[in-house]
């Protein structure tokens, strides 16, 4: 079921973009998924619960297991099917949350934030393949996923600052009113 439809215009010859929202009827979990020129990327909501009982399961202490996990994690999925190749750089997106820019956490910021704590080097190895590679290309009819982070509170909303290259061409685009999922549903 589809909440809201947010159609967002470029410049007159530039393809559309959309942002759809939906609430999975299950779960109760938000997705939403962004379009542009046959390229998408979608976001699921994960519970902190969610992350805290992979993380442990794979080695982590609970103290780190929590630290991370109420770090607002999504789970991600980017697909090109349009017909250009798609290259992005996670570190140039931006979250923005009460008028603050932040930059995502990345694989690289777990593993420099991680490099003290005691954590089997298994678990660190998961946790690494677990998350959106931070930089990637992807030829027409690719597609990955993985998780990201964004470094904020339970239940938080945000709005996203992504950038995309498109054959070469920067585009930007700015995912309005996003939303960590909350430590617990209703």
């Amino acid at each position: 079921m589809i909440i809201f439809l947010l159609m967002l215009l470029s410049w007159a010859g530039m393809a559309v973009a959309s942002l759809t929202m939906e609430v999975g009827e299950k779960t109760g979990l938000r997705t939403w998924q962004w379009n542009h020129d046959g390229v998408s990327l979608r976001l699921v909501q994960r519970l902190p619960d969610q992350t805290r009982a992979y993380l442990q399961g794979r080695g982590f202490p609970a103290d780190v297991a929590d630290e991370l996990a109420t770090s607002c994690f999504f789970g991600s999925m980017f697909r090109n099917d349009g017909k250009q190749p798609l290259d992005f750089d996670l570190t140039t997106w931006k979250v923005v949350n009460k008028a603050r820019e932040n930059s995502m956490l990345v694989r690289e910021y777990w593993k420099r934030k991680l490099q003290d704590k005691p954590i089997p080097k298994a678990a660190r190895i998961a946790l690494n393949w677990s998350l959106m590679p931070t930089v990637q290309h992807f030829q027409p009819g690719d597609y990955n996923w993985g998780m990201t982070v964004y470094g904020l509170p339970p239940g938080e909303s945000f709005d996203l600052q992504l950038q995309v290259r498109l054959d070469g061409q920067l585009y930007r685009e700015t995912l309005t009113g996003l939303q960590c999922a909350p430590e617990k549903l209703n």
